[in-house]
């Protein structure tokens, strides 16, 4: 199974972006989808996927970011004023149970760019208001021209293995039972397996060595990030928990993981969903 995310069957089209007449023709197809949204949230069909409206709907008025095509329909999402900030709504937790993988991938993306010009109307450089350009792939400012594009911020999201368990945490907000991988974003001169390392020195207190990289996973909340995918090798088990970043911390079987996995009665505690990299971080482990 592939991450959550990932998949998209959209033609992200770059070749329009900055084709104002192609751009514009697809602007008046008659066969342009918009996605529908609540807020940030996806506003599901009755059969369970995206809901997507015809453009004769809008007003005329609406900001549009080209998503891509597909089989030369163009589909866009309105740019919306909303904060997802890290805050979720229970809304989207059900939602995105119920989403083929397709059309997650679809709204992750959407999501991703909402949120970044929402945090990104000024320029950096001067202050000055931005305008969307690139067909919703950009911005400019008016004033000193700068060009601004959507960014993804890199995140490591990893297991320590030692003996054959493997290292989970849990953060005071998470929902009881629930554990997961450790995770923190990588920062500036600092290689993916040095981030890997510190984060659960860090976090958990446990020394590392080797570290194998699994796959990487898009995750549109809280800003667009990369969710990098990793496996370290711990030189010993003994725990030192940061209080700050974790509630608790323990080692695990793969017989407990795999339960966990299954959501079998009587589980040790409770498995990241199936959309979240965490999730497909942990069958990975299990099975190898």
């Amino acid at each position: 199974m592939n991450p959550g995310f990932t998949g998209s069957p959209l033609d992200r089209a770059d070749r329009v972006r900055n084709d104002a007449e192609a751009y514009g023709a697809l602007l008046g197809d008659w066969r342009a989808r918009i996605l529908g949204l609540n807020g940030l949230d996806p506003l599901l069909a009755s059969e369970g996927g995206l809901l997507w409206h015809s453009i004769a709907e809008l007003t005329g008025s609406e900001e549009l970011i080209l998503l891509g095509l597909s089989d030369g329909k163009p589909h866009f999402v309105p740019l919306v004023e909303a904060d997802g900030g890290m805050f979720r709504s229970p809304a989207i937790w059900r939602a995105l149970t119920m989403l083929p993988a397709e059309d997650a991938a679809i709204y992750g993306t959407a999501r991703s760019l909402i949120e970044w010009h929402n945090s990104h109307r000024f320029c950096g450089k001067c202050g000055s208001v931005t305008e969307m350009f690139r067909a919703g792939w950009g911005r400019k400012c008016g004033n000193c021209g700068k060009e601004h594009f959507p960014r993804t911020d890199p995140v490591v999201i990893m297991l320590a293995e030692y003996e054959g368990r493997a290292l989970l945490g849990r953060q005071s907000r998470f929902p009881p039972g629930n554990y997961s991988a450790l995770a923190g974003f990588l920062e500036p001169g600092e290689s993916i397996e040095e981030a890997v390392r510190r984060e659960i020195h860090e976090e958990a207190g446990v020394t590392c060595g080797a570290v194998r990289y699994v796959t990487s996973q898009p995750w549109p909340f809280g800003g667009a990030q990369l969710m990098i995918a990793c496996v370290a090798d711990a030189k010993d088990d003994a725990i030192t928990l940061d209080t700050d970043e974790l509630e608790d911390a323990m080692w695990v079987t793969k017989e407990e993981a795999q339960a966990a996995l299954a959501n079998e009665e009587g589980r040790r505690f409770n498995a990241p969903p199936p959309f979240a990299i965490a999730h497909s971080l942990l069958k990975h482990w299990v099975t190898a």
